[in-house]
């Protein structure tokens, strides 16, 4: 079966031409490669462009291994596209693995000591040069830190475009099932989107298939690019990340969980280096808390999601199914998905407890900014009964503004809006209802 990712290759398609570096990033496994080398390949061609018009090369694969010398890839992408009549498409995968090399027509020593990483050619700057070629639209993929956002715009300072590529979306996932709805998100709650798990029908090999992505690939491959001397320490780190998405932490809480499971300190600056490490290859993203009154963000404390929450269930071996953590982690899943920012939402509330004025803090799970303003979201397992949906509902209401504010509950329930103006949808509408995505638009 073929999963047609439409999002994407409306996202491509629209950014084709533009003079840009197309920048396709995500965690290893989750369909990049086959997003560009097959879909939006397919998609082209359908459109007119002939299968000559396409030079692609796949840096993970032997035949390709000599082309992780960014010269000798320069050479030959300038070679195959000699033809300037022509238009061409360049495909480029797992750009990450070429290396940087040292020029050999200048003195090292001739170069002051600041400038010699300039002595070095790395893909950076075949790209940057390719670009400049009027008769090519160059796309790459990329898995780690090289590809981090911050890093493109250093890089490409403004030429190129970042296309972030998730694990299957709820609504994707509902493509490939012949599943009532409802089945199908206890489905996607304990196994996730990553494609190859998704169209295995056999949930044992499922379950194998996760167990060993994330210890065969992602973990070997953090250490290896990382050179991580302590390795237990990666293991808990990631163990205690997994067990408590959705839940406030900082690196000093993290750094005192480690030291009570492994039975040794561990400084609060080698744990947020694990950390960074961690999302630089996908596996988790944080959210930040915002002050909705103070419109500030608050320290370190924070909230840490897993890309794909089969394989954190994989990483816990189906363990540790808080189902508001896992609901709470698809959400801001979704969220980052539809290219929204997503902050924790933090409102200050002074009260009156047993006589004395105090200063309360009240959680929004989500402070969503759309582009154009800002939405509150909520999620909640159920608002069956009055005191539960005011205990839900109070931060909300506290917030101090008139933004919309939604709270979305666990099942298909449809849309409705109470008497102050708080809509509740379910989540599987929320998720596959293109009316119900137009409350965050």
């Amino acid at each position: 079966m073929i999963i047609n990712r439409a999002d994407y290759i409306a996202k491509l398609s629209a950014k084709s031409w533009n003079g840009k570096v197309k920048i396709i990033t995500g965690i290893r496994r989750c369909g990049k490669s086959f997003l560009l080398s097959v879909l939006f390949k397919q998609h082209l061609i359908e459109t007119g462009v002939t299968e000559d018009s396409f030079i692609e090369i796949d840096l993970e694969k032997r035949r390709d291994v000599k082309y992780r010398n960014p010269n000798v890839l320069y050479d030959y992408v300038v070679k195959k596209s000699s033809d300037m009549g022509k238009r061409y498409y360049v495909f480029i995968d797992e750009i990450h693995l070429s290396y940087r090399v040292k020029s050999t027509d200048i003195d090292e020593k001739s170069v002051p000591e600041e400038d010699r990483e300039l002595l070095y050619t790395t893909f950076y700057d075949v790209l940057n040069d390719l670009m400049g070629h009027p008769n090519l639209d160059v796309y790459v993929t990329g898995s780690n830190s090289k590809m981090l956002s911050t890093d493109i715009v250093t890089n490409f300072r403004d030429r190129g475009s970042e296309i972030r590529v998730y694990p299957l979306s709820f609504k994707e996932f509902c493509q490939t099932k012949d599943l009532d709805k409802i089945d199908a998100l206890e489905e996607y709650l304990a196994y996730g989107g990553m494609p190859l798990a998704v169209l295995e029908d056999d949930e044992a090999e499922k379950r194998k298939y996760l167990i060993n992505l994330y210890k065969n690939v992602y973990l070997k491959d953090i250490i290896e690019r990382n050179k991580l001397k302590d390795i237990t320490l990666l293991d808990t780190l990631t163990d205690v990340l997994s067990s408590s998405v959705g839940s406030l932490t900082n690196p000093h809480k993290l750094a005192n969980t480690a030291c009570s499971i492994l039975g040794k300190t561990t400084s609060d600056s080698t744990i947020k280096k694990y950390i960074n490490i961690l999302e630089d290859a996908y596996l988790f993203s944080c959210s930040k808390r915002w002050n909705v009154k103070g419109r500030k963000y608050f320290g370190s404390i924070q909230k840490y999601y897993a890309v794909d929450l089969g394989l954190r269930n994989a990483r816990l071996n189906w363990r540790q199914q808080e189902r508001s953590h896992l609901m709470e982690n698809i959400l801001y899943n979704e969220l980052l998905m539809r290219g929204l920012s997503v902050d924790v939402g933090v409102v200050e509330v002074l009260q009156t407890i047993d006589g004395k004025r105090k200063q309360s803090q009240y959680e929004i799970d989500f402070v969503v900014n759309t582009g154009k303003e800002k939405v509150y979201i909520q999620s909640a397992l159920n608002v069956d009964d009055p005191e539960k949906r005011k205990q839900e509902t109070f931060s909300l209401k506290h917030s101090g503004d008139f933004y919309r504010k939604i709270v979305v509950i666990d099942g298909n329930q449809r849309m409705w809006t109470d008497e102050d103006g708080i809509i509740y949808v379910g989540i599987i509408p929320f998720l596959l209802d293109v009316e119900t995505l137009k409350i965050l638009i």
